[in-house]
């Protein structure tokens, strides 16, 4: 069974588990590892580059503004909550969906 990552839908909009992989050689999304979305970073894990660099990904492949993501939790750890705002849970699911990434939400 394909692990799936779960969304949730809050007061404070769609939070996206992810593992972050610091210092790759570009800024991607990678798949999924353990139930969380694997992003690719270039970044270093070094005074708050690599969340950073995670929001500005984050916001580019999902089509959102940078101001409508936010680290919800995991700020000194490789997993990560992103909470992004301004989006629907069938929008991220859509995304993860052309990124070949299964997930449910709920």
């Amino acid at each position: 069974m394909t692990p799936v990552v779960q969304l949730r839908q809050t007061a404070a909009g769609v939070e996206i588990p992810v593992r972050v992989v610091p210092r790759a050689k570009r800024d991607e999304v990678a798949g999924e590892r353990n139930g969380a979305v694997c992003i690719r970073l270039t970044a270093p894990p070094v005074e708050g580059a690599a969340n950073q660099a995670l929001v500005r990904c984050v916001a580019r492949w999902l089509r959102v503004p940078q101001a409508a993501v936010t680290l919800g939790a995991g700020e000194r750890s490789r997993l990560k909550v992103i909470c992004v705002r301004d989006t629907s849970p069938e929008d991220v699911v859509g995304r993860l969906s052309e990124a070949g990434i299964e997930s449910a939400w709920g």
